[in-house]
């Protein structure tokens, strides 16, 4: 079975920082496009950032520049390094498989961004 355990998640202030890590199992890591995809409440999944496996990112607009994403492909781990982090982020955060997600979301973290 394919599992997606995302963890790291928080409380945070504005304007600072978490780091959300994915373990990945039951598929070949290192063939896939990984993918970070976030729900914030009452609002659809919105993809935030992609990443090929040979370690090529793409981003959403409104995070560039703030968030990093990177993968350790001998480990089956996929990271998320949110920096100035804003209140519009609040969301769970979800680790998934394939460009933009297409192909499944695993279980989310919650981030919270509140003074």
């Amino acid at each position: 079975d394919v599992q997606l355990q995302a963890s790291g998640g928080g409380l945070v202030q504005p304007g600072g920082r978490l780091r959300l890590t994915c373990s990945a199992s039951g598929f070949t890591f290192i063939n896939y496009i990984m993918s970070w995809v976030r729900r914030a409440p009452s609002k659809d999944h919105e993809w935030i950032s992609d990443i090929e496996p040979g370690g090529i990112p793409e981003y959403k607009e409104s995070v560039k520049g703030r968030f990093i994403i990177s993968r350790d492909n001998a480990n089956h781990t996929l990271y998320l390094q949110m920096n100035n982090l804003k209140p519009e982020d609040t969301a769970v955060y979800y680790c998934a498989r394939g460009y933009r997600g297409t192909l499944g979301l695993g279980q989310g973290t919650q981030v919270t961004v509140s003074s």
